[in-house]
């Protein structure tokens, strides 16, 4: 079932907005998992586990962590969180129990995603926060797992305010509205200009910062393909006809 993914205005709405009209059109390749996400499967995926959060009790403003391996998986999820109105709280994937549950403390998240091979991590963390479910993007002991929000029946997702609504909640940085992801895109954007017909290799890894959600959203917003790589994967070669690049320092450059 098609779904308006969010209000105007807000990143979910900016990113995604002409996604399903894009259909099967790869949106990003993740070398690290094998994914392959289509435009329309991206957007599908995103709003229907939104609903199903917004359905197991997530409110609007509360911290979500987002504890991930992939570039693919991290996407999936802070964009389920923002359609439902939530903050997404990246972490660091390196962060073990003691250090995580701290985090999660001083956040207060009540959610958390992460990855089947970070869940026994995610798991001892949620112990000793206030985190009360634990969303496993794969099957993983005592979590839920995100097929089954996929798959829960559909239910309206919150208005929001893209000036005021916290969006992201950086690793010791200071909340971050969907208008300041929206300005962090656009400037990204401004050395390339990107279009549909660009292919962008994102080289950061997913971590407690924002610059690889905010190239991956203006990749997806702008119709091109994101080729999200890290170390072995592209000394195993990518194949695709790259055009721009992400170099250190959070700056993109064409290719």
């Amino acid at each position: 079932m098609k779904r308006s993914p969010s209000t105007t205005g807000t990143v979910i709405h900016e990113v995604f907005r002409l996604a399903y009209g894009r259909g099967d059109r790869p949106a990003l390749v993740d070398l690290r998992d094998g994914r392959v996400y289509g435009y329309r499967e991206l957007v599908t995926e995103v709003t229907r586990a939104a609903s199903g959060l917004v359905c197991r009790g997530a409110r609007r403003d509360q911290v979500v962590g987002v504890h991930v391996s992939t570039a693919g998986a991290q996407t999936l999820a802070v964009h389920t969180v923002l359609a439902a109105g939530g903050v997404a709280a990246p972490v660091d994937p390196g962060l073990g129990a003691y250090d995580l549950a701290a985090w999660l403390r001083e956040c207060d998240a009540r959610t958390l995603v992460t990855t089947p091979d970070l869940a026994p991590t995610a798991v001892r963390a949620a112990e000793r926060s206030r985190v009360r479910q634990i969303v496993s993007l794969g099957a993983a002991l005592d979590t839920i797992d995100f097929g089954d929000l996929v798959a829960l029946s559909p239910t309206e997702l919150p208005v929001l305010d893209a000036r005021h609504q916290t969006a992201l909640l950086p690793a010791g940085g200071r909340r971050l509205s969907h208008a300041d992801l929206l300005a962090r895109m656009a400037e990204l954007d401004r050395p390339v200009r990107l279009t549909e017909s660009d292919v962008v290799l994102a080289t950061w890894s997913p971590g407690g910062g924002w610059d690889l959600p905010a190239l991956i959203a203006l990749g997806v917003s702008k119709g091109a393909t994101v080729v999200a790589a890290q170390g072995a994967d592209l000394a195993r070669g990518h194949g695709f006809s790259v055009t721009v690049v992400s170099d250190p320092g959070g700056v993109l450059r064409r290719a």
